[in-house]
């Protein structure tokens, strides 16, 4: 069974930097595909960013491209997304997630993972 924990979320000034981990258990890590989505108050889940398997490709969405930057550790099983420039609009629950079937590939599509981690809050005042 995997398990994901993210970590590292809190309360920054615009402008900022945030680091967020997510730790992975129960699975074969180093082959899965990972993904990092946000979802605000009174909004859908939004992708943010995916990472293949081994590192070698990554995909942003727009909003954030230039900004955050995902990367993996496969040797600690953890994933990582550094968020900087941060603005009010990316205010949000930020949550880690697997891809189904451990596929290996980028996804931005929510119904491509099948397990979440319980999310961290960042906030980002103005």
């Amino acid at each position: 069974q995997v398990q994901l924990v993210e970590s590292g979320g809190g309360l920054v000034q615009a402008g900022g930097s945030v680091r967020l981990s997510c730790a992975t258990s129960g699975g074969t890590f180093s082959t899965v595909g990972m993904g990092w989505f946000r979802q605000a108050p009174g909004k859908e889940r939004e992708f943010v960013a995916s990472i293949s398997g081994s590192g070698g490709a990554t995909y942003y969405a727009d909003s954030v491209k230039g900004r955050f930057t995902i990367s993996r550790d496969n040797a600690k099983s953890t994933v990582l997304l550094q968020m900087n420039s941060l603005k009010p609009g990316d205010t949000a629950a930020y949550y880690c997630a697997a891809r189904s079937r451990l596929y290996s590939g980028l996804s931005n599509k929510i119904g491509d993972y099948g397990y979440w981690g319980q999310g961290t809050q960042v906030t980002v005042s103005s």
